[in-house]
């Protein structure tokens, strides 16, 4: 154990001491509070100049009834033709565009938005909808509806869905709220998270055999420990620094959520904001849920690094260069890249077969599981995850040593997938 000792300072302090990991560990927390805290900012102080749009109505019964908002005015210009329309307000003018609807509203290309300048969905969607609503009202007008303005008024109604977790209580106020929303992104925060670990530190463990291997330090490492002692010491001192990586940011989101957001997000912004919003500021600000999440993203960050780095270190004994490792390299990480492709469809449904089952494979589970556990899964889902992840960890790191035993020492020739196997067999 002392001798893997070393070998574990000496990877940790290696790469802890360089400048790339001192800015890589500061700066990428300091994204992601401006990515949480950004999009709020905007929402609240975001503004764009209102954009004018010159409307040209041949059906008669639009453009008087457009309301116009903060971020575009209608002008009405129906005396015009398009053609008449498209040449006065041109881009020249300052204005954004022409908003042309024919006499047949309701047939193909009646309506059009002829833009001088990029338009917006946010101006689009809403223009579609006003015009949809003028034309829903004018069809009611038809059918000579007595006071048909106060009737459709009285029956407007805004909804905003609340959904909470049951707990069998069925009492609102011991029920936690839940957004599918934020577990959607808080999903995708951890499992990138995770996904650009393993790939970072697992080519580290392989470059960093591929180098002392072609430079025959290696050679000299072994009169003094075994084969097992320095794999192993190379990939759990790699392995503590990715610990202590996600140890500093955990610590630093950790007190972004406790004192920074309370001072961005007043009481009376908050109160200002609506479900959504105070959903989303009051998830990111209970630092026990935050703490919770960086704890079970450690788990599975030292799991599936484990797993993979043995699998990395393997492929590094075997070869005498980067470049000739990239074939092993490529099939080591197509199971992550599986994984993300996993994480992308389970937020249609976090409980699906092939969500549950790839959060269950040892070479998936890592990213799949911690882009689920936002969603509230049921805790024994992740206990089942982490014991067969460690399981597997166990069998693919004994493999891995019985490989890196004999590939350290074999120079000039890339070995076959047979060879491997025999290196695996030979006691």
């Amino acid at each position: 154990m002392r001798k893997m000792w070393l070998i574990i300072v000496r990877e940790f302090m290696e790469r802890v001491r360089k400048k790339s990991f001192i800015v890589a560990t500061f700066v990428t927390p300091l994204l992601m509070v401006v990515l949480m805290v950004a999009p709020s900012l905007v929402m609240f102080y975001g503004s764009s100049d209102q954009k004018q749009i010159a409307v040209v109505d041949r059906s008669g019964m639009v453009s008087d009834k457009l309301v116009s908002t903060s971020e575009v005015m209608f002008v009405d210009q129906s005396t015009m033709t398009k053609a008449e329309a498209c040449r006065v307000f041109n881009a020249e003018s300052g204005v954004l565009g022409v908003l042309y609807i024919g006499s047949e509203i309701e047939h193909r290309d009646s309506v059009q938005l002829i833009t001088n300048e990029s338009s917006s969905i946010m101006i689009e969607e809403s223009i579609t909808h006003q015009i949809k609503s003028v034309v829903e009202r004018e069809k009611l007008r038809a059918y000579d509806i007595e006071n048909l303005d106060e009737i459709l008024a009285s029956v407007a109604t805004n909804i905003e869905l609340a959904t909470y977790e049951n707990n069998g209580t069925g009492e609102e106020a011991t029920m936690e709220s839940t957004s599918s929303g934020i577990s959607y992104a808080l999903g995708i925060i951890l499992g990138m998270m995770l996904y650009m670990l393993l790939i970072l530190y697992g080519q580290m463990v392989l470059t960093s055999v591929v180098e002392e291997k072609s430079s025959r330090v290696i050679d000299v490492m072994v009169t003094s420990s075994s084969p097992f002692q320095i794999m192993m010491g190379k990939i759990l001192g790699i392995a503590l620094v990715a610990v202590a990586q996600i140890a500093i940011w955990a610590t630093l989101v950790i007190s972004a959520s406790k004192f920074l957001l309370p001072v961005i997000f007043s009481a009376d912004m908050a109160a200002t904001n609506d479900m959504m919003m105070q959903m989303i500021v009051g998830t990111l600000g209970d630092t026990g849920y935050i703490a919770s999440l960086f704890g079970c993203l450690l788990l599975f960050v030292v799991g599936g690094f484990l797993l993979y780095a043995a699998l990395f270190a393997a492929a590094g004994s075997a070869v005498d260069s980067v470049q000739e490792g990239q074939q092993y390299n490529t099939i080591i990480m197509m199971p992550i890249i599986l994984s993300i492709i996993v994480m992308m469809s389970i937020f249609n449904d976090p409980n699906s077969p092939i969500a549950f089952w790839a959060s269950m494979v040892p070479f998936t589970s890592p990213i799949v599981m911690i882009a689920r556990i936002p969603f509230g899964i049921p805790w024994w889902e992740v206990v089942v995850s982490l014991v067969v992840l460690y399981a597997s960890v166990v069998v693919v790191v004994w493999l891995a040593s019985r490989i890196f035993r004999i590939g350290i020492f074999m120079h000039g020739k890339r070995p076959s997938w047979r060879e491997l196997l025999q290196w695996i067999r030979t006691k």
